[in-house]
């Protein structure tokens, strides 16, 4: 059984193939390339790959990954929200994109509540880490609203630019 998240106005669910028409359009979102990265993915092919590669292969290795946030009055996916474990990073770190049309509604942090609730409650996760743009003071603002605190500027990869560093502990 796939794994699913419900909030009182969203429903979290693993991503599948068929989602890769959703995934081209925020992948190529200047919001997304602005504030996360260019990822190159210009084809329903290539989004279905990036599908298949990320998020289906991270439900496989770790349970988790990011899951497509639907807004449960439309049934629309408007945006994805996860957990992701990274190899240059010490803690599964919590991330999240939106569609611009649903920014601003309380949809990011209704749905990171709710992901950081399973990570305690269902992957016993001890800490969580977000990392951010330095300029998206949108995200900065909603990961401290969070509970999340600053740690310290890192450069996930040589010769990338700096990002904000954020932790949260979950043990009680």
């Amino acid at each position: 059984m796939a794994f699913t998240l419900k909030t009182e106005r969203l429903q979290l669910r693993e991503f599948s193939a068929a989602d890769a028409p959703y995934m081209l359009r925020q992948l190529n979102e200047p919001s997304f390339i602005e504030n996360i990265a260019d990822r190159g993915v210009r084809t329903l092919q290539q989004a279905e790959a990036y599908l298949q590669n990320g998020a289906m292969a991270s439900y496989q290795s770790t349970g988790f990954g990011f899951w497509a946030v639907i807004e449960r009055t439309s049934g629309h996916i408007i945006g994805m929200c996860g957990l992701v474990k990274r190899d240059n990073l010490p803690h599964t770190d919590l991330g999240y994109s939106f569609l611009p049309e649903y920014f601003g509604h309380g949809y990011a942090f209704e749905a990171a509540q709710a992901c950081m609730q399973a990570a305690k409650q269902t992957f016993h996760l001890p800490e969580i880490l977000a990392i951010v743009n330095t300029n998206n003071l949108p995200s900065r603002k909603l990961l401290e609203k969070l509970g999340f605190s600053f740690q310290r500027m890192v450069a996930l990869y040589e010769n990338e630019p700096y990002l904000c560093l954020y932790a949260i502990c979950l043990d009680d």
